[in-house]
């Protein structure tokens, strides 16, 4: 019994852990002051008839702090990325000049960088909230073992193991939002 509930509490790390890296994943969407390649991860290009991501059809780098150069490996792929980033509705006009795509993008004003904030605040909640379905899940799991003869303070031992990593994980959401919005805000 006690290598299940140990079993348990792994996998609801793991399943913490995940949480970390969406929240990490979604917020590299999110513009900042400055322009980054990741901020086209989730824009898809018809690509031969089949979506697929921006940066396998292109090299996507920064040329500085705000524009943004698209090279596609095929001449004809131009005019599909182009509508792709339009279609995207991500607030910036690709400019197409017949062998790359450059994007240069608008300085952040103070109403829509706390937008962004509040974007990014959805992302921090949602990331919270699986992290507490993976601790509920596994204090259910104890509190079985418990009701099946397992000994109530190891039960007890282990709830303070999940809470402990329930804790970890909250407050490194908290520090990767912190840096997030401070990323966001500066000019």
């Amino acid at each position: 019994m006690e290598e299940d509930i140990q079993l348990y509490i792994e996998t609801a790390e793991e399943s913490m852990q995940g949480a970390i890296e969406h929240f990490k994943k979604e917020a590299s969407r999110i513009r900042s002051g400055k322009a980054t390649p990741a901020m086209f991860d989730g824009v898809k290009v018809d690509y031969y008839g089949s979506q697929t991501a921006i940066a396998q059809v292109a090299n996507v780098k920064a040329q500085d702090g705000r524009t943004l150069i698209i090279a596609p490996w095929e001449k004809g792929m131009l005019q599909p990325i182009e509508q792709a980033i339009f279609q995207a509705n991500m607030g910036v006009t690709p400019q197409n000049d017949g062998e790359i795509i450059r994007i240069v993008l608008p300085m952040l004003t103070e109403e829509r960088r706390k937008d962004l904030i509040k974007q990014a605040s959805v992302l921090v909640e949602n990331a919270k909230v699986s992290i507490r379905n993976a601790r509920r899940d596994v204090m259910n799991e104890i509190k079985k073992a418990v009701k099946d003869g397992y000994s109530e303070d190891a039960g007890k031992t282990k709830e303070g193991v999940v809470q402990d990593l329930t804790n970890k994980y909250s407050s490194l959401v908290d520090k990767l939002m912190e840096s997030k919005e401070k990323d966001i805000m500066t000019i």
